[in-house]
């Protein structure tokens, strides 16, 4: 699954175009990895955010098209 619907689909950023503008200025990694929006998302996979000067880490868990939004924080914890 791309970066960017991931960051949208588990609500860790509420618009995919907001994900994709993060992702565009290089405030999102995978991995300890500077990551493109387009970028495969995997489980397993650690995603770190930086909002303003607070850095956000999660770690994948399960991959999913759609999910409810009582459900979606079962695909990421935080670290």
């Amino acid at each position: 699954m791309r970066l960017d619907k991931f960051l949208k689909v588990s609500r860790v950023i509420k618009r995919r175009t907001v994900a994709n503008e993060a992702c565009d200025a290089g405030r999102v990694k995978i991995n300890d990895k500077v990551a493109k929006a387009s970028a495969e998302v995997k489980v397993g996979d650690v995603i770190e955010v930086q909002f303003g000067s607070r850095p956000v880490k999660i770690e994948v868990l399960d991959i999913q098209d759609t999910t409810k939004k009582e459900a979606a924080g079962e695909l990421f914890r935080y670290l």
